[in-house]
């Protein structure tokens, strides 16, 4: 009895050297995402029954926050706050859904949560947290799931400082790519994140949800990475559709949308990282063509920490911030997987 008590704990001392030796290993893997950037956390829940859901940017401490929207459907939630104008100029985190317009209901669970686990003086002041959605209401075939405060709630719960879970989770669950050609052609996609750091300090990352109409584009290398397919599974390439005069986009509008955070380490005037923003957009146009047509809602809002207290040269942050958002979004489309019938990349590869 004795020796089995003994061979027991012999056991319990192996799978605990083994979770400590795993723990220890993940330790020393670079975190090359978002939440590299000090203070920020991030967190996903994915919707069960149809491939949709949210995912909640948080900053510990607030930041300067700044929106540009180039789109011409969004759906979103207090970019009013984020302009020029407003007297308001940080924001506790950020909220990006599916679902649509219904999927903005997520903010208000993200809310909640920060308004019950954040002490200090902050306290005191009621949270703000923009939003914007994306349509995937037709994955899956159950549209009547989508995301709701509740996600929105648990996507802020689950929020932490480890490497981003990235490809078909949170905003990125029901994301497509390559619907020029209709529904039939697409392609699943979803959420991508990178981070760039310079040996000065300066870091400046990016999350997104692709949910584009057009085809993801590597900009290192021009290629098609996704997007829409030809009858025999291959690529078609929307840049040659466009010319040949076959691009016909009957997609309605709204249907797509691409929605992004840049997060910087840098302070920033409110002026200064609404000048990011719209430089981060590039990282769209560089990544996915077409790009900001009438059948998509694209949304990119920019925060800085001001954790950093080197020189801004806001030039060279949004510069960066165009280049982090374009790898996001090549990383959304091969980190996803395939869904309700639709292939990702990696199905293709087989």
């Amino acid at each position: 009895m004795i020796d089995g008590l003994f061979a027991g704990t012999k056991s319990v001392i192996a799978v605990a050297t083994i979770a400590s030796a795993l723990n220890a290993a993940a330790q020393t893997i670079p975190n090359t995402t978002l939440t590299a950037i000090r203070g920020v956390t991030v967190g996903h829940a994915t919707m069960p029954g149809r491939p949709t859901g949210c995912t909640a940017i948080l900053v510990a401490s607030g930041a300067v926050a700044a929106v540009a929207q180039r789109g011409a459907a969004p759906a979103t939630r207090d970019t009013a706050l984020l302009r020029i104008g407003s007297p308001i100029d940080r924001v506790d985190g950020i909220s990006l859904a599916g679902g649509s317009a219904f999927g903005l209901d997520a903010a208000s669970g993200v809310v909640h949560w920060i308004d019950e686990h954040v002490v200090g003086d902050r306290r005191s002041l009621p949270p703000i947290v923009p939003g914007a959605a994306l349509i995937d209401l037709w994955v899956g075939g159950k549209p009547q799931i989508r995301p709701d405060a509740d996600c929105g709630y648990r996507a802020a719960g689950a929020a932490s400082s480890r490497p981003v879970e990235e490809g078909s989770v949170g905003a990125g669950a029901g994301a497509t790519v390559g619907k020029m050609r209709g529904r039939d052609g697409a392609m699943k996609a979803g959420i991508g994140s990178t981070v760039i750091e310079l040996p000065d300090g300066l870091q400046v990352g990016a999350i997104v949800a692709v949910n584009a109409l057009g085809d993801v584009i590597d900009p290192r290398s021009g290629r098609v990475v996704a997007g829409i397919r030809n009858a025999d599974g291959s690529l078609a390439d929307a840049r040659k559709l466009l010319r040949s005069g076959e691009g016909s986009m009957p997609a309605r509008a709204g249907e797509n949308t691409t929605i992004g955070v840049i997060v910087t380490n840098a302070r920033l005037t409110k002026t200064e990282a609404a000048r990011v923003a719209t430089m981060a957009d590039d990282g769209y146009a560089r990544a996915i063509v077409p790009i900001h047509t009438t059948a998509d809602g694209d949304t990119v809002f920019a925060l800085a920490t001001g954790t950093w207290d080197g020189a801004v040269d806001v030039t060279r942050i949004g510069a960066l911030a165009a280049d982090a958002m374009s790898d996001a979004i090549v990383r959304a489309a091969t980190q996803a997987t395939g869904a309700a019938g639709i292939p990702a990349v990696r199905d293709l590869r087989k």
